[in-house]
């Protein structure tokens, strides 16, 4: 759900205000730029990201189209800074050489809304007007709900992906979007999924966040942040799942590997999380690849994320633990068009003796995790858009912007 005023303000940080002098003292370099390179577009995923959309369209433009003008934002820090300068010209996140390039662009292209300098600020530049840019927005994953902060009326892009006939029906709809800016192209990061390799013994556990867990812990200290934390619903029960006798009984007895990747902001939450058995490896956006984790496991236990639709694009068994949904779509997403119970891609639990029994039910000691028929057929009903060429149709619409 949408934040509160109050809200934000508890969030924006000294940092957001000295991105203001960064703009206003950037405008001169950057009709400088412009006037040297007019055609640049910039793209980025997140700060220290650069495995999603984004980064998946980049390397499309630098193997195929060499002749846009295409840089990258990502900070030195990110585990894929080299990989990414490997393919072209990298600028620093956040930096002043960033906002140069942000006012320069004639394209800013993004598969996150927070890809920009500054969130807060560019938010206040884009939406008012200030700023005339053309900005695709590439998607972080395929809409399921209702997300007001992606409203035509909060965002003012230019072009909006979506992947499914159901999801632009739907976006078209009820975002408020000018005819023609929601297009069905399908994510970049797609293309990466046609040909993997599945650990048949590895099982992926990938729960979202929540956003009013996040505002109600923000008051609090570090020390007291993490002891609220553990009286939440959200831990007791992903903590209590990964604790289980029977759970661990039965990856063990199997030799099965549980990789339990939480969301980015459950960082500083990791050492609230710990196992006894050698089976369980908790897993971060540091160290691992998140595709490369999608690929090559053979089951996916989730809640709401999105990476659930990645799974179900390579026809692999998902089961989903919804053990908040009036919680959740109360205080974080309000439900939209698509029904985990009649869409979904995979039994839906809501108690931890569901989801035990749900994974043991689709594993077969010989062949390892099998997704049943009805889940295969809502998978193959649902991508109406399915093949290699996501790359391809987003770079052809971003060139028609």
């Amino acid at each position: 759900m949408e934040e509160t005023f109050l809200e934000k303000i508890r969030r924006v940080k000294v940092s957001d205000f000295f991105h203001i002098f960064k703009f206003v003292f950037a405008i001169p370099f950057a009709i400088f730029l412009k006037y040297k390179r007019k055609n640049i577009w910039l793209l980025c995923d997140t700060r220290y990201e650069a495995a999603d959309n984004a980064f998946w369209l980049f390397q499309y433009i630098k193997l195929n189209k060499p002749q846009i003008d295409a840089v990258f934002a990502l900070d030195k820090c990110s585990n894929n800074y080299q990989q990414v300068s490997d393919l072209g010209e990298v600028v620093p996140f956040g930096s002043f050489k960033h906002w140069i390039y942000y006012l320069a662009a004639e394209k800013n292209i993004s598969s996150q809304k927070m890809g920009k300098p500054n969130a807060a600020v560019c938010y206040l530049l884009e939406v008012y007007g200030v700023i005339k840019n053309k900005r695709a927005f590439l998607q972080h994953g395929v809409i399921t709900s209702d997300l007001p902060f992606l409203h035509y009326s909060r965002t003012k892009l230019k072009l909006f992906v979506t992947s499914t006939y159901a999801e632009w029906d739907y976006v078209n709809k009820v975002f408020g979007y000018p005819s023609g800016v929601v297009k069905q192209l399908g994510l970049c990061r797609f293309d990466g999924l046609h040909t993997f390799d599945v650990n048949k013994a590895q099982i992926l556990i990938m729960p979202t966040w929540r956003m009013y867990i996040r505002n109600g812990l923000g008051r609090y200290s570090a020390y007291n942040k993490r002891q609220k934390f553990k009286e939440t619903s959200y831990y007791k029960k992903w903590e209590g799942l990964l604790s289980s006798k029977e759970f661990i009984s039965f990856i063990e007895k199997n030799n099965l590997k549980v990789i339990f990747y939480p969301h980015r902001e459950m960082k500083e939450f990791l050492d609230c999380f710990s196992f006894e058995t050698p089976y369980i490896q908790i897993a971060s956006e540091d160290g691992f690849n998140i595709q490369t984790l999608l690929k090559e496991s053979a089951v996916l236990i989730t809640d709401y994320s999105s990476v659930a639709t990645d799974f179900a694009y390579m026809k692999k068994p998902v089961i989903y633990f919804q053990f908040d949904y009036q919680e959740f779509r109360k205080g974080h997403h309000p439900k939209g068009y698509f029904s985990y119970e009649q869409d979904g891609f995979g039994p839906v639990c809501f108690q931890i003796r569901q989801v035990i029994d749900a994974l043991t039910k689709s594993y077969d000691f010989s062949r390892g995790f099998i997704n049943s028929e009805i889940y295969m057929q809502r998978d193959n009903s649902f991508f109406d858009l399915y093949d290699e060429n996501n790359c391809k149709r987003n770079f052809e619409a971003i060139l028609q912007m």
